[in-house]
């Protein structure tokens, strides 16, 4: 029984020594090579100058919408307007989307206390004059393509979303500084 295991493993033991062995034996340069077009490819680095395709000159993106107001802050606060109506559902995507990009750094209220305050700047408060006073293009405007520290947005907000973020920031503006018709509204309903 002994034999027979002994004649079984010293050809195991034999074989795996001549595997390690041959496997440590490096052949860098073989002696036939059957397709040099593929052993030998003239491969580029994705990044290397020279390797990038550049588009076709005067050609867009599929679904890009150009910006024209890029450089004129004050002649988009006059030209733009708010395509939305301030509706129920409109007011709610404005919500959500403005506590998903905006309250970070605003706060909840757009008072300027979001929660990256202690590590960053305090952003300006939303609710001040300045900003209150401000055309819904104006408005549009710095989230398209950014003021002072706060980038731009227009890779992140949708067109679309843009404008029901203002709307929604409207509503709260009109929260921490009501008009006399709001608080006429408020008296008439707490009777």
């Amino acid at each position: 029984m002994q034999n027979k295991f002994r004649d079984l493993v010293q050809p195991l033991i034999v074989l795996t020594g001549l595997v390690i062995v041959m496997s440590a034996c490096r052949h860098e340069k073989p002696n036939f090579i059957y397709m040099p077009d593929m052993v030998y490819s003239p491969a580029l680095k994705a990044q290397k100058v020279g390797s990038m395709r550049m588009p076709v000159q005067g050609t867009v993106p599929r679904d890009f919408v150009p910006y024209p107001f890029k450089n004129d802050a004050e002649l988009a606060g006059r030209e733009l307007k708010n395509p939305f109506r301030p509706t129920r559902a409109v007011l709610e995507q404005g919500q959500k989307i403005f506590n998903i990009t905006c309250r970070t750094c605003h706060g909840t209220l757009g008072l300027g206390d979001g929660t990256v305050v202690p590590r960053y700047p305090r952003p300006p408060s939303l609710q001040s004059d300045k900003v209150r006073n401000w055309s819904d293009g104006s408005i549009y405007h710095v989230i398209t393509v950014g003021q002072n520290i706060m980038p731009s947005y227009a890779s992140q907000i949708a067109p679309a979303d843009r404008w029901k973020i203002i709307h929604y920031l409207r509503v709260l503006q009109r929260s921490q500084h009501p008009t006399a018709e709001d608080l006429k509204i408020l008296n008439q309903e707490s009777k």
